[in-house]
C-alpha cells in the first residue's frame, strides 16, 4: 500500500479555475489562484450569492482521540466524494493544518488513503500564507503594546496586568514563559510574557467567526489586551489604534481557500483553531458559502464530540444562525479496544472484552449527541483490514440497540466508492428526520454554571472546583460578559481533564485552573487541568522524518 504523501503525488488534479467553474459555477474572475491548484474566493463572490438558500450542513465528528487513530478528516473527505458519487452536489469543509502537529505528533490534516484533499504537502505546510498572517496580526498588537508603554504609556497600561502573549505555528515549550524588556530602558520595560501556538490565538477564532471585514475590523478592536494601573479597567486593541493594522494585515486571510479531493471534487480548507484550546471549527465565511453552492455541506470539528461538536454547536452554530441536520461519529474498533485497555501494539488482535469495555466511550458520545445537541447521528466505523466480524458485529448490535445508525465505511481503502453507503445512510436519515439542534446551556447561565453543565452533561463529572482566582474573574465578567458562551480547553485525550483515563468514567471532579477572556471572539475561555495552550515536541518528532530532495519530491510527511 502507498503511503499518504505518495497517493497525493500520484493524483491527477484539475486546475483550480476549471474546477470552480466546471462542479460550482464561479467564474475565474472571482477567483485569487496561488498556483494552479489552489485558489482564494473573492468577498464580492460571496455577497452575490448571500440570497441563495442552504443546503443541508453535515457535522462529522468522533469518539476520544487514541495514538490508534479514528480518521475523522478522512471519513469527511470520504463522504464528501461519496455523496458526489451517489448524485448529491456536495462540498467538504475542513480547517487548515497547524505546523505544530504537522512536525510534532499528529502529523498532517489533509485525510488519508485515498481519501484526501490535495495538493497535500501544500495544505499541510504553507498553504496560502493564512497562518502567518494571522500570527504577524496578533504579533503586531503584541509589538504595539510593549511600544506603548516605552514611549511614556499615555493609556497607563499596568505591565502586570497585560492579557495579550504572543505567538509562533511551532510546538515550543521553551517559550511558554518568557520575559521581554531585558538589555536596558532601549528595548522597553522588562516584563514577564509567553507565547501560545497560533492556533490557539484569539485572532484566529476571530477571523473563522468574522463573516466581514468590517466584523473583523470590529472584533478585532474589542480584543482586552490588558488593564490599566489602579482602577483595572479594561484596555482594547482599539485604543492601541491596532485593529486596522491588523484588518490589513488579514485582508487575503478572510477569503476561503479553495482546493479539492483526489476525486476533484470541491472542498473548502479555512481557519485553524484548536479543538482542545479553541473552537475547533472553520471559518464561518467557508461553512456559509459551501452551503450557498451545495445541497450538502459536510465539516468537521477538531478531536473528540466533547470538545470539538460542543463547540460546533454552544459556540459557532450559536453565533452563525447555523442549523445542522445530521452529525456523523467516527469510531475505529482500534481505538475501541485502546479505550478498553488494551496497548498499542496488541490493537490488530480480536479482543472481544477489550472491545466491549470500551464501547463505552462511543456510546456516551452517541448519547451526547442525540440528548444534548438533538440530532440524528451515523456512526460510521473506519475499516481497518485487521477488524474482525466478531468485532464489528458486537459493534453494531451496540450501537442499534442505543437506536443509532450503523455503517462500516472502507474510504481509505477505496475512496469515495468505499463511503457510499454511508452517503446513503446520511442522506436517509436527513430525509427522514426533522430534528433542529439544541444547545448543552442557555445564554442567560451564570458563566460558572455554563462549565458546570458541559463538565456534568457532556464530560460525565460529579462535580467542578475553580482556582481562587478563576472563580473570581468569572463572577466580575458575569456583569459584561455573562451572555458569552464557554469555550473549555482540556485534554482531547479523554472525559476527563486527565489524558490517562480512558473509556466514560463518571463522578470525576474537573478542575478549572484559569480563564480567559475572548472578547473580540465573544467567548470565555476555560483552561482546565494541566492543558497548555503552547504545545511541546514529543522526544522523536514527525519533523525527523520529513525530507526533500533535488527534485523537490518531499517525504516523510503523513
Amino acid at each position: 500500500m502507498l503511503s499518504d504523501i505518495e497517493i497525493a503525488q500520484k493524483a491527477t488534479m484539475k486546475p483550480v479555475i476549471e474546477l470552480a467553474k466546471n462542479k460550482l459555477g464561479i467564474d475565474a474572475k472571482y477567483l485569487e489562484p496561488y498556483g494552479h491548484y489552489k485558489a482564494k474566493l473573492s468577498l464580492d463572490f460571496l455577497h452575490e450569492i448571500k440570497n441563495r438558500p442552504d443546503g443541508k450542513l453535515i457535522l462529522v465528528t468522533a469518539i476520544s482521540p487514541t495514538p490508534a487513530g479514528e480518521g475523522k478528516t478522512t471519513t469527511t473527505v470520504g463522504l464528501g466524494d461519496a455523496l458526489n458519487r451517489i448524485g448529491k452536489k456536495a462540498i467538504i469543509c475542513l480547517r487548515e493544518p497547524s505546523l505544530g502537529p504537522v512536525f510534532g505528533v499528529k502529523g498532517g490534516a489533509a485525510g488519508g488513503g485515498y481519501a484526501q484533499v490535495v495538493p497535500m504537502e501544500d495544505i499541510n505546510l504553507h498553504f496560502t500564507g493564512d497562518f502567518h498572517a494571522v500570527g504577524a496580526a496578533h504579533n503586531l498588537l503584541s509589538a504595539m503594546i510593549d511600544n506603548h508603554i516605552c514611549h511614556g504609556n499615555e493609556l497607563r497600561i499596568d505591565p502586570r496586568l497585560i492579557q495579550w502573549k504572543r505567538v509562533v505555528d511551532m510546538n515550543d515549550r521553551a517559550l511558554r514563559k518568557i520575559v521581554v524588556g531585558l538589555g536596558g530602558t532601549a528595548n522597553g520595560f522588562v516584563r514577564e510574557d509567553g507565547y501560545d501556538i497560533v492556533v490557539a490565538s484569539e485572532v484566529m477564532a476571530i477571523l473563522c467567526l468574522a463573516t466581514s471585514l468590517s466584523d473583523l475590523r470590529e472584533r478585532l478592536g474589542r480584543i482586552v489586551i490588558g488593564y490599566t494601573q489602579g482602577d483595572r479597567k479594561p484596555v482594547y486593541a482599539r485604543d492601541l489604534k491596532a485593529h486596522g493594522a491588523m484588518t490589513t494585515l488579514l485582508k487575503d486571510a478572510i477569503k476561503p481557500n479553495l482546493v479539492q479531493t483526489l476525486e476533484n471534487n470541491p472542498a473548502f480548507i479555512h481557519g485553524g483553531p484548536f479543538a482542545n484550546i479553541a473552537h475547533g471549527c472553520n471559518s464561518v465565511t467557508a461553512t456559509r458559502t459551501a452551503l450557498k453552492l451545495a445541497d450538502y455541506c459536510i465539516t468537521e470539528a477538531g478531536f473528540g464530540a466533547d470538545l470539538g461538536a460542543e463547540k460546533f454547536f454552544d459556540i459557532k452554530c450559536r453565533m452563525a444562525g447555523l442549523n445542522p441536520a445530521a452529525v456523523v461519529l467516527v469510531a475505529t474498533i482500534r481505538a475501541l479496544k485502546f479505550h478498553g485497555g488494551v496497548k498499542k501494539e496488541d490493537l490488530n488482535k480480536e479482543n472481544l472484552d477489550a472491545l466491549a469495555q470500551g464501547l463505552v466511550n462511543i456510546e456516551k458520545h452517541l448519547t451526547n449527541i442525540r440528548d444534548h445537541y438533538g440530532m440524528p447521528c451515523v456512526v460510521s466505523v473506519n475499516h481497518f483490514t485487521f477488524d474482525t466480524e466478531a468485532e464489528i458485529t458486537l459493534l453494531k448490535e451496540r450501537i442499534e440497540k442505543l437506536g443509532g445508525h450503523f455503517v462500516v465505511a472502507r474510504h481509505w481503502a477505496e475512496g469515495g466508492k468505499g463511503a457510499e453507503n454511508l452517503a446513503h445512510a446520511v442522506v436517509k436519515v436527513i430525509d427522514s428526520s426533522k430534528a433542529k439542534h439544541t444547545y448543552v446551556y442557555e445564554d442567560n447561565l451564570p458563566l460558572t454554571e455554563k462549565i458546570r453543565a458541559v463538565a456534568t452533561k457532556i464530560y460525565g463529572a460529579g462535580q467542578v472546583t475553580f482556582a481562587d482566582a478563576a472563580k473570581k474573574q468569572l463572577d466580575e465578567w458575569n456583569k459584561d460578559y455573562g451572555k458569552f458562551p464557554v469555550c473549555m480547553a482540556k485534554t482531547q485525550m479523554s472525559l476527563t481533564a486527565d489524558p490517562g483515563v480512558r473509556g466514560a468514567p463518571t463522578g470525576h471532579t474537573l478542575n478549572v485552573r484559569e480563564v480567559r477572556l475572548s472578547n473580540g471572539a465573544g467567548f470565555i475561555v476555560a483552561i482546565c487541568g494541566d492543558m497548555m495552550t503552547m504545545p511541546g515536541l514529543p522526544k522523536v518528532p514527525a519533523a525527523e522524518k520529513i525530507n526533500i530532495d533535488e527534485n523537490g519530491t518531499i517525504t516523510g510527511l503523513f
